[in-house]
This record gives structure tokens, sequence and C-alpha cells, in this order.
């Protein structure tokens, strides 16, 4: 079969098609061959040599994918070879074909393309996770979602309004904030332009689940604006590892900072994860209710663009890679 592989020249990643040992898969796993995949800010870290993929996982990038069963694992229930699925991946989705274990996939709709199927698992199952199970968001309560117009942005909004809160955002575009405001932001904040901290501030007492890919850059204001019992949780670092906060707002707030990946959980907590996920808002994903954000398409051989497009933060929403 065929699959990107990372090579380096002049110390930057290039991304190749090439051909590769085909997937063997184990009795709990299913075969799938890939229609569609998509580009996350893990991808382009792992193949920088950043984010190496957990024990056991492929090690070709693509957390997520869409596509056909093209065989069956022995212990494998419920599943059978052609149907249509998606599934969140710890590797190997930039490929014509992946093993899945059986618990993680989900049905994929026929009245969805494989492109938008591929757009889901990774941005809602980690909005979702953060979100609720991590950050325990409840009807009421307000969320500050960073980097508002991302692919787990986009999703976050949506989930969080559906759930009953406020919701305010950052990003660093108009059109940007734009479509964050379509898709439900109450408020939404230039980061390039304006302190989110003091736009906060000025129109309320403050958030209670803070969502947040930035990191060092954003921890001490993100303690600052939180309302007593804050929770923030951490998905990412992109500005930065090191950082400096008033422990007097963490010790009188009794805020909780909680750092969170979903890449290199258990296969049982992530099977758990996304049957919970499925029972509460699948149904409004099915209906159009949540909308799946699609930024561009890119044929997977020219992976290498769309890392570029991505890393140059043109997107709103996803990038996907459709698989011929």
């Amino acid at each position: 079969m065929k699959a990107i592989i990372v090579h380096t020249a002049d110390e930057k990643p290039v991304l190749n098609w090439e051909d590769v040992p085909d997937v063997t898969i184990r009795p709990n796993e299913c075969l799938v061959t890939v229609r569609a995949t998509a580009v996350n800010r893990a991808d382009l870290s792992q193949a920088r040599g950043n984010y190496p993929p957990p024990p056991g996982a492929s090690d070709i990038l693509g957390l997520e994918m869409a596509g056909e069963i093209a065989a069956v694992g022995a212990d494998v229930t419920g599943w059978q070879v052609g149907d249509r699925v998606c599934a969140l991946l710890p590797g190997g989705g930039y490929a014509e074909q992946a093993a899945v274990p059986g618990g993680m996939l989900l049905p994929l709709p026929e009245h969805w393309s494989f492109a938008q199927g591929a757009a889901v698992p990774e941005v809602w199952l980690t909005a979702f996770v953060n979100l609720f199970l991590e950050g325990k968001l409840q009807a009421g309560e307000t969320a500050l979602i960073h980097a508002g117009a991302s692919g787990v942005g986009t999703a976050a909004i949506q989930l969080a309004k559906a759930a009953g809160a406020t919701v305010y955002v950052t990003a660093g575009a108009t059109h940007k904030l734009d479509r964050c405001r379509e898709l439900g932001a109450d408020l939404a904040i230039n980061y390039k332009e304006q302190d989110f901290s003091a736009e906060i501030l000025a129109v309320s007492d403050g958030v209670d689940v803070i969502l947040d890919p930035v990191g060092a850059g954003y921890l001490a204001r993100n303690a600052e604006v939180c309302r007593r019992f804050g929770r923030i949780v951490n998905i990412g670092l992109l500005g930065g590892a090191q950082a400096q906060i008033n422990m007097a707002h963490v010790l009188r707030k009794r805020l909780t900072i909680i750092g969170s990946t979903l890449r290199t959980r258990p296969l049982a907590e992530k099977i758990a994860i996304t049957t919970q996920f499925a029972d509460r808002f699948w149904d409004q994903l099915l209906s159009g209710e949540l909308q799946i954000v699609i930024d561009s398409q890119f044929p997977v051989e020219q992976a290498q663009q769309a890392h570029d497009y991505v890393a140059q933060n043109r997107n709103i929403g996803k990038v996907v890679l459709t698989v011929a």
C-alpha cells in the first residue's frame, strides 16, 4: 500500500506519498480502506520529530480517518466488510489502509461524505473530553475557548452552546471571529489587537472553564479571568512550555489546572470516551444541528501543502486529505 512518509531536508520535514508494507490486523481490529483523513497540529509536531506516537501505534501520520471496512478481525462483532466508518486513531491515517480496534469505529452516515467523516473524530472527541470529562462544564457556566477558529475550537464552541453554556473565544483575524460568532460564540476577541483578559473582565466576572492549546503564553491571564473553582484545561503548547503564574489566583479562587492529551490514553478509555460522545451528541451531528466545519480539501499526495496551509494559520475548521 501507499502512505505518507516523513523525510528530512535542510532540517525541515518533507512528506512523500510512497510504498510501505501492508497493514496487518489483530483479532480485535478491522482493516479499513481509508478514503479521507485530516490534518491536526499534532501531525505537524510529529513530522518535526517532536511528538512520537505512543508505543505500539503506527508511526505513519494521521489521527483520524473515514473509509470502508475491508476485513474484520476474528474477535470483532457488530461490523462487516463494506461498512462505512470513521474513527479516531493513535496514528496511521495518512495511508491507503489502517488497522482500527472495533470499539473505536463509528458508523459513517450515508448522507455524509468521507471528508465529513474524517473531519469529526479528533477534534470533536478532543473538545468533548476536555470540556465535559476534564473541565466538568455545566449548563449556565461560561467557557473560554482559545483558538476558536481551529478544528477543536469550532467543535468546542458548538458543544458548549449545545450544553447550555455561554461561550467566549479568541482568534486572530476578523473573518475568523465572524465565523466563531456564527457558530454560537457570545464574545469573540482578537488576541492580536486586544488583551483577552481585560476584554472578558470588562463584560463579566470571569469564566468557569478554559480550553487552551496555547500554554505558557496564556497561563497567567487564564488564571486571572477564572472565577472561583475555575478549571483551566491545557491541551497544547503553541505558546511555549515555561510560564510564570500568580499563585494567589490559584489559591484564592481554588483553581484547577489540568493537563490533557487524548492520543496516549489507554484504548479502553478512548473507547469509553467515543461511546459517551456518541451517546450525548451523535444525533445532533447527524441532524446537522452541530456543523462539521471543513475549511479545505487536498489530495493526500499534497499533504506537504496541507501542512504548510495549517502552519500558516489559514484554516477555519478542518483541513481534509482525500485518498483515491
